[in-house]
């Protein structure tokens, strides 16, 4: 692993968290609306990470960065609601609420941003550590 790899990694590490706080967003904005059936109904979507292998003569070595393999919807139950004047009620008065849960949501938040913020810092942190590299040469 060369010290190159490092810039690899860390950028797919960017990528793949600023997916994930473009889906957090999503989930956030969409937290409220309300349908008339499970169908039509938003439903909550997460990322899923897996890590990218190098391989080597057949033999597998470390990681070499992160990629996002698809965006999943939750399957948890969406929160039925009896409230027949509302203009989107079906036939029965209920109206469906998305599976958002607001507290993991913004946990998720959190998380990613301070992610990717960690991920600048190891890329800043190699360059500075390459530029002092080629320093010692003079």
């Amino acid at each position: 692993m060369s010290l190159f790899d490092v810039f690899g990694i860390a950028g797919s590490a960017m990528s793949s968290e600023s997916v994930r706080l473009n889906v957090t967003a999503s989930n956030l904005a969409n937290a409220q609306s309300i349908g008339p059936d499970e169908a039509s109904t938003y439903h909550a979507r997460h990322p899923v990470f897996s890590a990218v292998m190098q391989s080597l003569q057949g033999v597998e070595s470390p990681g070499v960065g992160v990629r996002v393999d698809g965006i999943v919807q939750s399957q948890a139950p969406l929160e039925q609601r009896y409230e027949p004047g509302h203009p989107m009620a079906n036939d029965e008065g209920y109206v469906y609420l998305p599976n958002v849960n607001m507290i993991d949501e913004m946990s998720n938040m959190i998380s990613a941003s301070r992610s990717y913020q960690s991920n600048v810092e190891v890329l800043n942190t190699s360059k500075q550590l390459m530029l002092a590299t080629l320093r010692l040469g003079q």
